[in-house]
């Protein structure tokens, strides 16, 4: 399948998956997730998590996971890595503007390369669902793609006067700082510069 950005998100998606291998499915989960470290709560959702890199991570530090993505490729292979690993992580198939649904509650929310794919309504539907997933206090844990990247190839580029808007109402931000995403080289799709694609890391309070 074709990896067109034109596409709508769940087409596109199914194109990286139906390939060997996603450009970010790196192996591991990206370097600014492991930096936060500790300050990721104990019972975590990972939203849009892939193949479970991420989730299992967290899984292995001591935490809860559950990991959700809408697709069913993905989460099988997240699925065997767990069992492969003996983690508990929860895998769940669903749409990430349905979490507000979820009656479990969670400390902290990691969201890695999700929040730059959704178009204005899509976004706002989004920030929505999590406001209702999340108590006060809780954080989420945000990279996305950044504005400062070069070109055109990629996703759509976020700026950090986007982000503060889009949590402008019942959030509080904390940090927002520069970040990058691994990518896995020579693959279609992971043609940035050597240090991966500009992103920005945030974390982001449930006010």
């Amino acid at each position: 399948m074709t990896h067109d950005s034109r596409l709508p998100p769940r087409d596109r998606f199914k194109g990286y998956y139906a390939t060997p291998r996603a450009p970010w499915d790196i192996g591991r989960p990206q370097r600014a997730f492991v930096e936060a470290g500790k300050a990721i709560g104990r019972r975590v959702i990972d939203i849009g998590c892939g193949t479970g890199d991420l989730a299992l991570w967290l899984a292995e530090q001591g935490r809860t996971v559950t990991g959700v993505d809408f697709l069913q490729k993905p989460l099988e292979a997240a699925r065997r890595k767990a069992a492969e690993q003996g983690s508990a992580v929860n895998f769940l198939q669903m749409d990430a503007v349905a979490v507000g649904e979820i009656p479990e509650r969670f400390d902290a929310v990691t969201d890695c390369g999700l929040f730059h794919v959704f178009d204005d309504a899509g976004r706002a539907a989004y920030v929505g669902a999590l406001t209702r997933l999340l108590e006060p206090g809780a954080r989420l844990f945000l990279l996305c793609f950044s504005d400062a990247e070069p070109g055109e190839h990629g996703p759509r580029r976020v700026s950090e006067r986007e982000l503060r808007e889009a949590f402008a109402t019942g959030w509080e931000v904390e940090t927002i700082k520069p970040a990058s995403f691994e990518v896995v080289p020579g693959i279609p799709g992971a043609e940035f510069g050597p240090g991966g694609a500009r992103a920005w890391f945030a974390v982001i309070r449930r006010a």
